[in-house]
């Protein structure tokens, strides 16, 4: 018997799944087909998950795989190429809420938000996912290892040289405007 049953999946990681595809593809769209894809491949493996790791962890690897295997699919490529010239609808990340922010603040937060979102959707998928889990997931190096197949010294580096390639875009988008 697996270690947790479809029902208790869906009601403790549909958000978890959802949130992990929203920041990997940065539209809602995409991200709602993808955690529904991920959360099926989920449903029906349940028998062959072993409780080696973490149910979420687990998951994670889930959301990752699928997530890659659309990045391979002609379809997201032909949407990833358009996405430069014409901007689609994206999904939010959400910030908690300043009690009472002016709007020179809401504006500066926007745009600062708007800019990371941007650079983060421009470093290479390997780049996104590992950025994505770790700082904004805030998951262990072991859990990032764990999800992505790769040894946690891996993830240390591939993580270092991401950090200085989203610094590199970021410092770009600031000095256009």
């Amino acid at each position: 018997m697996p270690p947790i049953t479809p029902e208790e999946l869906l009601a403790k990681y549909s958000d978890m799944a959802y949130a992990l595809a929203l920041r990997l593809t940065g539209n809602a769209t995409e991200a709602e087909d993808l955690a529904e894809e991920a959360l099926i491949k989920a449903v029906r493996g349940l028998d062959g998950f072993r409780g080696d790791c973490e149910t979420g962890v687990w998951l994670y690897r889930i959301v990752m795989n699928c997530w890659k295997s659309q990045l391979r699919s002609p379809r997201l490529f032909f949407w990833k190429k358009m996405k430069g010239f014409v901007e689609g609808e994206a999904g939010e990340l959400i910030d908690p809420a300043d009690p009472a922010p002016g709007p020179a603040q809401q504006i500066e937060a926007n745009s600062r938000r708007e800019a990371f979102e941007k650079a983060l959707s421009s470093l290479e998928p390997a780049d996104r996912a590992i950025v994505v889990l770790r700082e904004l997931d805030g998951r262990s190096y072991s859990d990032i290892a764990d999800v992505l197949s790769i040894p946690e010294g891996t993830v240390r580096s591939r993580l270092s040289r991401a950090r200085g390639r989203l610094r590199t875009i970021l410092r770009g988008l600031m000095e256009e405007k």
